[in-house]
């Protein structure tokens, strides 16, 4: 269409011109003050910050583009994660001797840590490790972007009245582009969190680094065990053991990584917004007060509910997570028995993913999706069962392809999932296994005499399950 046949208001303005200074107005014209808009936002007030994220969704509004704008994910990024700090000579030294020792004890208790990484593991900083995941976060944050982007499209045609919907089918592509723009500054604020706490490449079970790469955050994890009565030497080794255990579990298991990035998209597929849960909720507060407002964001209360497909599509990615963190668990404790407060490390680590891990704290703010592995102690109990009873080659067998992998079935009924493996019933006896895997839970109730009578031994499984601690 040229511009002789754009509709034009009375005044001579084409739609999209007038829709645009209407929305400058309220970003750049005074009728929204920067500190209040990042209270809202949970934003430092930096008057340099809100005054580059002002002039970025006006970009957004001048010059609409197709997909997230890297360059402001990038700079909101870096603007989080200050207070860089560089690898010294001496720490990059250090830690290639731990990585160099952590390799050789992972090798002798799992068959997955013989493969060969593409490069050697090394220590990096916050912003290398803002670099190397960046092709990970486009490919996964694409889809969450394009979901936000048509729900908020959605939502301005449903809601806006009649005489604008002309004006504004005209405007998408800057609709979308504002969408977008949002959407970019939130996310590179999450990854730039994510810098300051992850303490290694495999630390949010997604894997965030290029296929096979393994790396550690001195400046995190120095941080992290401050205060701790540990040696720094030992909390080294036993995160290298970790960190090099997922590199290797990816580099082994190659489709891993595609099926987990899927599980997300296909989540992002159900994303939308519900203006009648957004109406109900904002019709009683005071929407001038930003702290009310930033209240109601916090609470959850505008994100509607889940829908039967994203709850799939959730389950999944848990069970998944559970699977993997699991087996990094037993194969990392197996690994550093040499240490002395190998236990101590592993308690603090777990305690650590029970108060919100980072990858929870990603995609929990990004688009509502918690990624707690609910059932990390369940799996972490069924791969240390079928170690002892099957070995660690059976074990390790099981991610030689995707359909030969434990379900969330075999976590909730591990015994099933070793008599199927053994390939005999008849020659492994219930009972024992029932009562391994309650020390393997840690229930005090299962030490001392075995089970009396008959009748309960033929329901393995439904008779021993603990509540969670």
């Amino acid at each position: 269409m040229s511009d002789q046949d754009t509709p034009r208001n009375n005044e001579g303005n084409q739609p999209d011109d007038e829709l645009r200074r209407m929305l400058e107005q309220l970003l750049g014209g005074g009728m929204i003050n920067p500190d209040q808009l990042a209270g809202v936002a949970g934003l430092p007030a930096d008057p340099q910050a809100l005054s580059q994220m002002l002039m970025q969704l006006q970009q957004a509004m001048r010059n609409p583009t197709e997909g997230i704008n890297w360059q402001v994910v990038r700079d909101a990024a870096r603007q989080t994660a200050a207070e860089n700090r560089e690898v010294s000579a001496e720490e990059e030294k250090e830690y290639e001797q731990a990585f160099g020792l952590a390799q050789l004890w992972l090798t002798e208790v799992t068959t997955v840590g013989s493969t060969v990484l593409p490069e050697q593991p090394r220590a990096i900083t916050r912003y290398e490790w803002l670099n190397l995941s960046h092709d990970t976060w486009a490919e996964i944050s694409g889809p969450v972007a394009e979901s936000i982007s048509r729900a908020l499209v959605d939502m301005i045609n449903e809601q806006a009245p009649e005489e604008y919907k002309s004006m504004i089918n005209q405007s998408l592509p800057m609709v979308r582009s504002i969408g977008q723009a949002m959407f970019g500054m939130q996310l590179g604020q999450v990854l730039g969190q994510l810098a300051k706490e992850v303490l290694s490449g495999g630390d949010i079970g997604m894997p965030v680094l290029e296929h096979g790469k393994a790396a550690l955050l001195p400046q995190n994890l120095s941080s992290w065990s401050e205060g701790l009565e540990i040696k720094p030497s030992e909390i080294l080794l036993y995160f290298a053991v970790r960190e090099l255990a997922h590199a290797h579990l990816y580099m082994h298991a190659r489709w891993l990584r595609l099926h987990l990035v899927n599980a997300v998209t296909e989540f992002a597929r159900g994303i939308r917004i519900d203006t009648e849960q957004i109406e109900d909720t904002v019709r009683g507060m005071d929407v001038s007060n930003p702290e009310e407002l930033k209240k109601v964001l916090q609470s959850g209360q505008l994100i509607p509910p889940r829908t039967p497909e994203q709850e799939i599509a959730l389950e999944r990615l848990e069970t998944m997570l559970a699977l993997i963190d699991g087996w990094v668990d037993v194969v990392t404790q197996d690994a550093t028995s040499r240490l002395p407060n190998a236990d101590a490390i592993a308690e603090m680590v777990r305690r650590r993913r029970a108060t919100g891990n980072p990858a929870e704290k990603a995609f929990g703010s990004l688009v509502g999706l918690e990624l707690r592995p609910r059932r990390l102690r369940e799996a972490t109990s069924m791969w240390r069962l079928v170690t002892e009873k099957l070995g660690a080659d059976a074990r390790d067998a099981l991610w030689d392809h995707r359909d030969a992998l434990p379900t969330g079935q075999d976590i909730s009924d591990p015994f099933a999932l070793v008599e199927r493996l053994s390939g005999s019933s008849e020659n492994v006896i219930t009972d024992e296994l029932d009562d391994e895997l309650a020390r393997l839970l840690g229930d005090p109730d299962s030490f001392g005499e075995a089970p009396q009578g008959g009748e309960d031994q033929g329901d393995a499984g439904s008779g021993h399950e603990k509540p969670r601690g």
